[in-house]
């Protein structure tokens, strides 16, 4: 899939995150948004799944660390066939499956999480168990910058990097922000690469919205051996509707319907463009 085809299905995941939310009238769109490029190079492109078999064995796995980015996960599964994308407006609705955390009776979802600080460790032991069983399926989670603040996060990574778990790719989304405000004012996890690189991780630095940058990194990644990686991706927060991007009031609560207008415009304004130079 080449790089217009990867910007337009990432603006239909950002079209899913935010008519979830606002049909939920609740949810966290901001880090959906900063994160909508990752998952849709993930489930597009980079890792090895299914919709017709979600559970096979040698399937990659996926852990959704920051589950409340449940959204942006939900929204990509449905555009990559897991579940139909009109169930993204059951989002978090009585007797709905799409639950406001993800659950592991959702098609495609390999873990329930939501406890932040917890998915990495159930990464680092679904990575374990392949090296044990000598599968050669590889293992993605996805943190937030803010959950890096809980000290289970260093715990999985330590004993990742000294198990050697070179199947094993974390991801960092740096968009800068946390329900309280920026991470550095909060309880500030900088410098994150030089602190992943003392637990033996091979760290690469990224700009998460260049889908260039994102396929060199995970190409190196699954090329590095002997130690797990950690790809930091600089991202915005928000990213793709004008209101939201660098917002923290964002973090965690779900447009009006005069809002969720404006955001669709603003993402219906992206896939003209995506359209016109398609047509250049």
């Amino acid at each position: 899939m080449n790089n217009l085809e990867l910007q337009k299905r990432a603006n239909d995941v950002r079209k899913g995150i935010i008519t979830a939310v606002h049909s939920a009238k609740a949810g966290h769109p901001g880090g959906s948004l900063s994160s909508a490029d990752v998952f849709t190079y993930l489930y597009f492109e980079e890792m090895n799944v299914d919709p017709k078999e979600p559970e096979k064995e040698d399937r990659d796995r996926f852990v959704l660390s920051k589950g409340h980015n449940a959204p942006g996960l939900y929204s990509v599964l449905a555009n990559r066939g897991f579940f139909p994308v009109e169930d993204l407006t059951t989002l978090r609705k009585l007797g709905s499956y799409l639950q406001g955390h993800p659950c592991i009776h959702i098609p495609g979802v390999d873990m329930s999480s939501g406890s932040l600080g917890q998915g990495i460790s159930a990464a680092v032991g679904m990575a374990l168990g392949a090296k044990m069983n000598e599968k050669d399926f590889r293992v993605y989670t996805l943190l937030g910058d803010g959950e890096i603040e809980e000290g289970q996060v260093w715990e999985a990574a330590m004993f990742a990097g000294f198990r050697k778990l070179d199947n094993l790719c974390v991801i960092v989304d740096n968009n800068g922000l946390q329900i309280d405000g920026p991470i550095d004012q909060v309880c500030s996890p900088y410098p994150i690469d030089k602190k992943f690189e003392a637990f033996n991780f091979h760290v690469i630095n990224v700009e998460a919205h260049d889908f260039d940058a994102l396929r060199a990194a995970f190409r190196e990644a699954r090329e590095t051996k002997g130690m797990p990686t950690c790809i930091v991706m600089h991202s915005l927060k928000g990213k793709g509707v004008s209101f939201m991007e660098n917002s923290v009031d964002w973090h965690g609560k779900a447009p009006n319907d005069e809002e969720y207008a404006v955001a669709m415009a603003d993402l219906d304004k992206i896939e003209k463009e995506l359209e016109k130079a398609g047509e250049a």
